[in-house]
């Protein structure tokens, strides 16, 4: 027997296994430092113990997307190792805070498989609950990846493919944030006058600013998260596959557009939900991103008259500034647009 793994192929898979997921982490300051040096957000919660403090919080949290992308790093071994893309996401909402010293572990079910009709690679659909500490749930979502086959000749596992919300209730919202005293929200400090009710359902807000990707920092971002999926560092094998080169992990396209987002919604301080999402185009070195948001909806979450739901749509573009805020060419995605994200942010009232 092997004491190395090549990781899980399609035809590994079956519906209803369970994955226990090394390894634990222990988040620290340091780990929120780099995200910040890699990324640069800037919402007041996340950035200041005091401001935390202020409005409700014991201290400072992570920014919601770390925890994303560190549960996500999790299942990258069992899950993703040999896969082609990582495609979208349904499902995903914040159950509880996490802070500094909270040490995440996640599991993976299986609750869907379809193999493709080229026989080299299959849909893997994964529910991946992320937990802190003594086991209280912080984070759950669904994705699903596209794997290559060990053997496209082996026989494909039974397909099923799940039916997915493509929206999540209101009322699930808001488990992560804790009451907020509004009063002591000062909207000088969090950089944005506008709170909750200044938005209005179908109002367009173009983030303005762009960045461009280098090839060391987003292999430093996805190392971040323990993320060891190929397609992402060996540029010996993906020089001669597909693309040519490594391509970026499609969370740090997410992490951009969220960072670039405060740009308009400085007050958005909280993803309490990740409604749908699609990497609708790959990102490389070199490129760069920029991003505009649309308000979806709006909706007042029950019991609680501190905050406010905002539904959005934020995507981001390469190397397209977003002015005239592009998604369809025709009835196919603008050749610019790298990621379509509907999520649900929390506003103080």
């Amino acid at each position: 027997m092997s004491k190395t793994s090549p990781g899980n192929f399609f035809e590994d898979f079956r519906i209803g296994q369970v994955i226990r997921h090394a390894t634990p982490r222990t988040v620290t300051t340091g780990d929120v430092a780099l995200y910040n040096g890699l990324f640069g957000p800037r919402f007041a919660v996340q950035s200041s113990d005091a401001f935390a403090k202020a409005i409700g919080y014991p201290r400072s949290p992570l920014d919601d997307f770390l925890v994303f992308h560190i549960v996500f790093g999790k299942t990258v071994p069992d899950i993703s190792l040999n896969a082609i893309a990582n495609l979208g996401y349904a499902g995903c909402y914040f159950r509880g805070p996490v802070f500094p010293g909270d040490t995440l572990s996640a599991l993976s079910e299986v609750i869907g498989l379809k193999e493709n009709s080229s026989r080299k690679t299959g849909i893997v659909y994964v529910r991946t609950t992320g937990y802190k500490d003594a086991g209280a749930p912080v984070l759950e979502y669904v994705r699903w990846v596209m794997v290559r086959k060990r053997d496209a000749a082996a026989p494909a596992p039974r397909e099923h493919v799940p039916r997915l919300p493509t929206v999540l209730d209101p009322k699930v919202l808001g488990e992560a944030c804790p009451p907020i005293n509004v009063s002591a929200y000062d909207t000088a400090l969090s950089g944005g006058s506008c709170r909750y009710d200044a938005y209005a359902v179908g109002e367009r807000i173009d983030h303005v600013d762009g960045v461009t990707v280098e090839e060391a920092e987003h292999q430093i971002a996805t190392r971040l998260y323990q993320n060891t999926a190929r397609i992402h560092f060996n540029q010996h094998v993906e020089g001669k596959g597909r693309f040519g080169r490594r391509l970026i992990y499609g969370g740090h396209v997410i992490s951009l557009a969220r960072a670039l987002s405060f740009n308009g919604l400085a007050n958005a301080f909280h993803v309490a939900a990740v409604n749908g999402g699609r990497h609708v185009a790959p990102l490389f070195a070199g490129g760069t991103v920029f991003a505009w948001s649309e308000v979806l909806a709006k909706s007042e979450l029950p019991g609680r008259d501190d905050v406010g739901a905002l539904r959005l749509r934020t995507v981001a573009t390469r190397d397209r500034p977003c002015n005239d805020y592009p998604l369809r060419s025709g009835e196919d995605y603008d050749p610019a647009v790298l990621l379509d994200l509907d999520y649900w942010v929390l506003m103080p009232r």
